[in-house]
């Protein structure tokens, strides 16, 4: 088959109104082969329903051909938008390509946590922890940067494109800003999710044996009035060295053990298996053992009629031709990283050919042009699509007016006191709350 070089002047057509979409399909398999368990993501169930707890996304789907096939969902249409943009923040911060992105740096008080950027937050432009953090000495949607995208529409999309362009293709609801719920929507242009084929539930065993034999009854575990050299908990099987429930009621001997803090939660409470200690009996998990598919397919969608439904107040080809180079450099940039959805959920392509992205354009009478697009020609593509801009819509440094240059942020946030005291005392208190319930 004759794929078609998907060059500027193509993509340009083809957003102008040449073509309805660019949809693409990759065939994959499990790392270990046909056969190998893989497991997906389990969502929460509502525990008043007959069978409560951690539930599989089974569905059966129409395949090709009419046959109807049992499936499982491995990758949501959300998680695979947070993975394209962490390539993209990626090949952002390597420097290859210019996008607006703003930054919070949490690295002084959360280590561990570092710099969230508009490509990580859950929320994009729109998250609280952009919202509740300060530009310069304002809080950000009170500063000039944050209120200039909060009357964007679809009529009016130039603002967030100039602030938060991932927002325009993968989607936004600005619901935390000034507006609260009546706050600026924009639906997904582009779409991505991986599906198993012919799922087949299976079994996950577990178990641990202790090698000091330590017993469950062997003793009640407390909370240690005393904390360690770096004041986190510690636990202990003394009662009279144990956390006191009640500073007005302290125990008086051993019998007082009501009086003070069990280590753990629920039916773990003050049992050896709360510090990790004992044996686990060997158990079965029928529920969350994973599945064995016969394949997995992976299908894209970006829709060029939801990206012409954007208005820019001018410039608006150019800006739907850079936000589609956009979005295919996302997909390509994304497939690069590979497939490691999970622990245990590791997918290779298939080695028939059809294991990497087969983009084809949708044409209005249903007809496709199959295309041919490497991630460095959508590197190219997009740098080529984003130097063709207007000026007035072209990516520049708040307040300086310099073009970006590639990896260099939009803005730089910092995070407010008030978040500054809500990140410390969240971390003291799961710090605290981890160690105290085992988790």
């Amino acid at each position: 088959m004759t794929r078609q070089q998907l060059t500027l002047d193509t993509l340009t057509a083809f957003v102008a109104g040449g073509a309805v979409a660019i949809r693409g399909k990759a065939v994959l398999e499990p790392a270990g082969g046909p056969g190998d368990k893989v497991f997906p993501p389990t969502h929460s169930v509502d525990d008043r329903k007959p069978q409560p707890g951690a539930r599989y996304a089974f569905e059966r789907r129409i395949l090709p051909g009419g046959e109807v096939a049992e499936c499982v969902l491995l990758d949501s249409v959300q998680s695979q938008a947070n993975r394209m943009e962490e390539a993209l923040q990626a090949l952002w911060a390597e420097r290859r390509i210019a996008l607006p992105v703003i930054t919070v740096d949490f690295g002084a008080i959360a280590p561990e946590v570092g710099c969230v950027t508009s490509l990580t937050a859950p929320h994009r432009v729109a998250d609280a922890l952009l919202r509740d953090s300060l530009h310069g000495e304002t809080l950000f949607r009170a500063s000039a940067l944050g209120k200039s995208f909060v009357d964007a529409s679809i009529r009016n999309a130039g603002p967030l494109f100039r602030a938060c362009p991932t927002a325009l293709v993968f989607g936004l609801w600005d619901s935390t800003g000034p507006k609260g719920g009546r706050g600026a929507k924009f639906a997904r242009a582009l779409v991505s999710e991986i599906v198993g084929v012919g799922a087949v539930r299976g079994v996950k065993t577990s178990s641990r044996i202790d090698p000091a034999a330590i017993m469950r009854d062997a003793a009640t575990i407390y909370v240690a009035r005393e904390r360690d050299a770096d004041g986190n908990l510690t636990w202990t099987t003394d009662v009279m060295a144990a956390e006191v429930l009640d500073p007005t009621k302290p125990p008086r001997s051993d019998a007082d053990a009501d009086r003070v803090r069990k280590w753990g939660s629920k039916d773990k409470a003050g049992k050896p298996a709360s510090i990790v200690h004992g044996n686990i009996p060997p158990s079965i998990d029928d529920v969350a053992g994973g599945v064995t598919i016969d394949h997995a397919e992976q299908t894209l969608v970006l829709s060029l009629a939801a990206l012409r439904r954007l208005s820019f107040g001018g410039g608006d080809a150019a800006v739907r031709t850079v936000l589609a180079a956009l979005a295919l450099l996302a997909a390509l940039a994304a497939e690069d990283r590979g497939h490691d959805l999970r622990s245990r959920c590791l997918l290779v392509p298939s080695a028939d050919g059809r294991g990497t992205l087969q983009l084809e354009a949708v044409v209005k009478d249903g007809s496709v042009v199959p295309l041919a697009l490497t991630l460095q020609e959508a590197v190219d593509l997009y740098v080529a699509a984003v130097a063709a801009l207007p000026p007035e819509l072209s990516f520049v440094r708040w307040g300086s007016g310099e073009v970006l240059a590639p990896g260099v942020a939009l803005a730089e946030l910092t995070p407010s006191p008030k978040l500054q005291h809500l990140v410390i005392e969240s971390r003291k208190l799961a710090a605290a709350g981890a160690d105290a319930e085992g988790d």
